[in-house]
């Protein structure tokens, strides 16, 4: 049997990484995407994987020809692309009025723009072979809002609807997308996060973690990577393939208030 085969996009670290090497471990090949390659080669050397079971690939998700030649490579090397992982992200805090109008127009280009055109390239190979799994890496404010992130916050909610739309347009084939929402991640983002509200709030990084990051959540803890691993396990499985156009939330009750 041939192996099924995912692309994972900020597969160098964080959450990006934790997904790829979990996919690897549960027989994927994988292609582990970043726009550093030496850091998706590095990330796979991590793993312990050779580079034919995990493809260190270099992808700039804001790239159009970049997508049109990794999604090119897959269809090349193996015929045929099963899951989709629309992780890469990137993070600006500031109030809208000091904004950098490049700054806000990239958050949006790699956090809604860029899954938006990956999925689209990767469509076409989904409906021919009859299959696919998309599964966005959304975010509590993709339900929520906080101050100062007016760039992410409008991004990640559009990645909600987007979602909705293509589930609705995939629906007669056994394709789904579905968007995890999970609240704060420890990760490389999130630290750094944590360090630019303290600048902005004037607080300590303990004050911003415990009265803003957390205060929220009822369980007070941050989310942990095998969760997020076992949710995108669930969604890929046959149980879910009536899941789609679905938010799974992970955020200790946080929209329960």
């Amino acid at each position: 049997m041939e192996k099924k085969t995912a692309l994972v996009t900020g597969a160098a670290s964080g959450i990006g990484f934790a997904v790829a090497e979990y996919l690897y471990q549960q027989g994927f090949k994988v292609w582990a995407s970043d726009m550093d390659i030496s850091a998706a080669e590095a990330a796979v050397s991590k793993m312990g994987a050779s580079q034919n079971d995990v493809v260190p690939t270099k992808l700039n998700v804001t790239s159009q020809d970049d997508i049109d030649t990794v999604i090119a490579a897959i269809e090349a090397a193996d015929g045929h692309i099963d899951v989709l992982i629309n992780n890469a992200g990137i993070q600006h805090v500031s109030p809208l009025e000091d904004f950098p109008v490049d700054k806000w127009r990239l958050v949006n280009e790699v956090l809604l723009v860029g899954p938006a055109m990956l999925t689209r390239a990767c469509l076409p190979l989904m409906k021919a072979n009859n299959y696919g799994r998309v599964i966005n890496i959304g975010s509590i404010h993709a339900l929520i809002a906080s101050p100062y992130k007016s760039a992410y916050v409008a991004a990640k909610h559009g990645l909600i609807g987007f979602s909705k739309v293509i589930a609705l347009e995939t629906a007669e084939h056994d394709i789904t997308i579905n968007t995890v929402c999970p609240a704060y991640v420890k990760t490389a983002l999130v630290e750094k996060q944590i360090a630019d509200q303290a600048k902005t709030h004037g607080i300590s990084e303990e004050e911003v973690i415990d009265t803003i990051m957390l205060a929220p959540m009822p369980k007070k803890s941050f989310i942990s990577l095998e969760e997020l691993c076992a949710t995108v396990g669930y969604l890929i499985s046959d149980a879910a393939r009536n899941m789609t156009a679905q938010t799974m939330v992970l955020d200790g009750a946080w929209t329960a208030r």
